[in-house]
């Protein structure tokens, strides 16, 4: 009969756990989605960004969701603040890195602007010299007819990434200019001469 009131003071003590295990329960359950909802509002420009950091911040989610499975809430409410700024830094993150890239963008974009119409000058110059008389003996062997249809086409490009940049679609304005200026290039390449860029 001397180990009943140890079998209380036990069924007491486990009784103590479970309350201070429920009461800790909601507290990580809440931290976990608080985290998760700060994690889908900047999961779409972090993407774009800064997709490993946003690849970490995930795992370590996975991991306070692991913990808590297991449930160890005291571990959870240990490790979720740390995890809480990172979910939140994510926004800044990715904030900053656009803008990075969208300077970079606009930069690249100034000096297309500034070379690319130039060049077209340049070839339209050339073939109208080369369609003279007097320049038979130098258009020998290219052809103009191929040369006037290509760089028709360029201009159309190079219409679709002015509006590109109009829009303020510099990602797509950027890409589409760069074919643009390769395919100029290698126009200017069949009809032998060189392009230059704008006096600095």
């Amino acid at each position: 009969m001397s180990s009943t009131p140890h079998r209380f003071a036990w069924i007491a003590f486990a009784a103590l756990l479970l309350a201070a295990c429920a009461s800790q329960m909601e507290p990580a359950q809440r931290s976990i989605s608080d985290i998760e909802a700060a994690l889908s509002t900047a999961a779409s420009d972090a993407a774009k960004y800064v997709p490993d950091q946003l690849t970490d911040v995930r795992r370590e989610l996975g991991d306070l969701k692991a913990t808590f499975d297991r449930q160890d809430y005291a571990g959870v409410l240990k490790a979720a603040p740390a995890v809480m700024e990172r979910a939140h830094g994510l926004a800044s993150a990715a904030k900053a890195k656009k803008a990075d890239l969208m300077q970079a963008l606009g930069e690249e974009r100034s000096g297309l602007s500034a070379r690319l119409p130039g060049y077209m000058t340049t070839i339209q110059s050339r073939i109208e010299f080369l369609a003279k008389k007097s320049s038979r003996k130098m258009a020998a062997g290219i052809d103009l007819d191929a040369a006037r249809g290509s760089l028709s086409e360029d201009s159309s490009v190079w219409s679709k990434a002015q509006a590109a940049f109009a829009t303020g679609n510099l990602g797509e304005a950027v890409t589409t200019a760069k074919s643009l200026e390769t395919s100029l290039e290698g126009l200017a390449s069949t009809l032998k001469i060189e392009l230059k860029g704008p006096a600095a």
